[in-house]
């Protein structure tokens, strides 16, 4: 059957859709897209889109930029492929590596180049058992990580994603995945506590699950700086103060998520200057191509690679990699990339116009089915709600956030729902105030319509 229609796409589409409810897209058809020009997409009959959430967190420079796609073009001519297996590398990818290690925090001293944050979370999960076998320490491997963490969809990943549908009927987790409190002061404080006494619970909590599992069993600590899949939570002030000194106490491994964070998210370029904080390793995605061309880095600091040199001379190869790792194309995407982000100062850019993002979203906080209205940067969400004064949340099955999110495609901008409803914004780096104002204003019209709905259903 020819798919050369918009009807017949919708019709009959031979994808298996990742994250669908994969009974409603059979019944309904995909969105089928087709283009797209700056903060906007288009489907295959012609209407237009504000991407309100840069496709999956990750189009940073909107979906047009040339830049990227003659880099990828010169590339291709030049070198469309080469491996770095056995002492080889494209010299595009050792460029890629340099420039990441100069502008990376917390003293940073290798790059592993892979395809996707899946890959950079497992790479960084297979280190971290691997140096502990160095060090002599084949207890120390347990791994914690958190409650709504997003960590990816491996099997290892999935394991330490804290999020039901990334494991239900996977039979996952696998052994030795831990996971502490999530930070999400809306929904975890006390009656009456701070969020520092609420910070001070939660860092204690984690110690008393160190000493409980024992500090010689646990490897390393995963953490988002802004937990993203998990809901736009943004951790309480000085929680990471909190965190990082108990880590340390007990030689666990502290590594940063950064694979939506990185690349000017946060209003920084990296979400682990936001939050000042010192991890081992730094795993990266999403933003290192704005996009354009699948590619992850697992950076690691230095003293975790002198660990990887001593035992693959021990055993004679460091067995891991995969066959596209450090491959040139998507190395030449992103190396242009980081120097767009550079050369248009894409902070600063998020700087400016990041609070008029939050401005708008924390303007809806009055509004009866908004519990709590979130977010940093270009960053945020909105929590719906049944009650605001108990934080009664809707029933599930009644799809609230979800029909939300189907008008506000109606009105003209494509936004996220996540378990718990909650509704994300993630728009493009380069969006500016007037487009900020389009998004939020088709979320309104939206809101309008989703209050109307679940009163007529009797649902408040």
């Amino acid at each position: 059957m020819s798919l050369n229609t918009p009807a017949a796409r919708r019709d009959q589409s031979y994808h298996l859709h990742p994250a669908t409810n994969l009974r409603t897209v059979q019944k309904e058809g995909p969105l089928v897209i087709t283009r797209g020009e700056g903060v906007y997409v288009y489907d295959d009959e012609g209407r237009r889109y504000l991407e309100g959430m840069a496709g999956l967190w990750c189009a940073s420079l909107g979906f047009s930029e040339r830049r990227l796609a003659d880099a990828a073009y010169r590339q291709m001519c030049e070198l469309p492929f080469y491996h770095s297996f056995a002492g080889k590398v494209p010299a595009i990818s050792t460029d890629l590596a340099e420039r990441l290690i100069r502008i990376a925090p917390a003293n940073m001293g290798k790059v592993f180049f892979a395809n996707s944050g899946s890959e950079a979370n497992d790479t960084a999960l297979k280190l971290a058992w691997y140096i502990n076998n160095a060090l002599g320490r084949p207890k120390k491997k347990k791994i914690i990580s958190r409650k709504r963490a997003y960590h990816g969809v491996t099997i290892a990943t999935a394991s330490l994603t804290g999020l039901a549908f990334a494991q239900d009927d996977f039979d996952l987790p696998i052994e030795r995945i831990l996971h502490t409190d999530c930070p999400h002061y809306y929904r975890g404080a006390e009656r009456g506590e701070s969020e520092d006494a609420f910070a001070a619970r939660l860092a204690a909590n984690l110690e008393a699950l160190i000493l409980h599992e024992g500090p010689d069993t646990v490897a390393a600590f995963f953490a988002e700086p802004v937990m993203g899949a998990g809901g736009v939570i943004v951790p309480p002030a000085t929680y990471f103060d909190r965190i990082q000194p108990i880590l340390k106490k007990y030689d666990i491994l502290f590594v940063a998520d950064e694979v939506i964070c990185g690349f000017g998210r946060t209003g920084f370029m990296f979400g682990s200057q936001t939050f000042n904080l010192q991890p081992d390793i730094i795993t990266l995605a999403k933003g290192l191509s704005a996009g354009y061309i699948p590619i992850s880095a697992t950076l690691i600091s230095d003293a975790v690679y002198e660990l990887l040199v001593a035992q693959s001379d021990k055993l004679g190869i460091f067995g891991h990699g995969y066959t596209y790792s450090s491959h040139p194309v998507p190395a030449a995407v992103a190396l242009e990339a980081l120097k767009i982000y550079e050369e248009r100062d894409i902070v600063a850019a998020v700087r400016r116009v990041g609070p008029r993002l939050q401005e708008a979203i924390r303007s809806y906080r009055g509004h009866p089915l908004i519990g709590e209205a979130r977010g940093i940067g270009l960053i945020g969400a909105v929590e719906i709600v049944r009650d605001k004064a108990t934080k009664g949340s809707f029933d599930p099955k009644a799809g609230v956030a979800a029909y939300l999110v189907r008008r506000a495609q109606h009105h003209g901008a494509i936004l996220r729902n996540m378990p718990g409803d909650i509704v994300a914004f993630s728009p493009p780096l380069i969006i500016n105030e007037t487009e900020i104002e389009e998004m939020m204003a088709c979320f309104g019209k939206a809101l309008d319509d989703t209050w109307s709905m679940v009163k007529e259903k009797g649902l408040v």
